[in-house]
């Protein structure tokens, strides 16, 4: 196939100059370099199909072990009850600590105008 073959190779092949096969190699490139550009993907939109690609599989893999997608669908349910209940205190903590620290920088700042007195 033409398109699989290096640019310079091709046209060595046809008979064309050194000359214009360096220019043919170059134009080459930067169509490639172009079209990669084009096809550039955002890497959290690329995460996230990932994710939801990885998600699906799960669900499939419990449908053919539970037997049905509803059966699949409740033990997934359940585990992300379990999830929710175990993380729920812990964000709640990190929350309240946060809220201190920020509440312990604030009343170490002084306003600008006493530090002119």
């Amino acid at each position: 196939m033409f398109w699989t073959r290096k640019p310079h190779a091709v046209a060595h092949a046809e008979g064309v100059a050194p000359d214009h096969a360096r220019e043919i190699a170059a134009a080459y490139d930067r169509g490639r370099r172009d079209e990669r550009k084009a096809r550039k993907r955002h890497p959290i939109l690329m995460g996230l199909t990932f994710g939801a690609a990885a998600l699906g599989a799960v669900v499939l893999v419990l449908a053919a072990k539970e037997g049905s997608f509803a059966r699949s669908g409740d033990a997934v349910d359940q585990g992300l009850a379990v999830a929710a209940d175990k993380a729920e205190p812990a964000v709640r903590n990190a929350a309240g600590d946060a809220g201190a620290a920020l509440k312990d920088v604030g009343h170490s700042l002084t306003p600008a105008a006493d530090k002119a007195q």
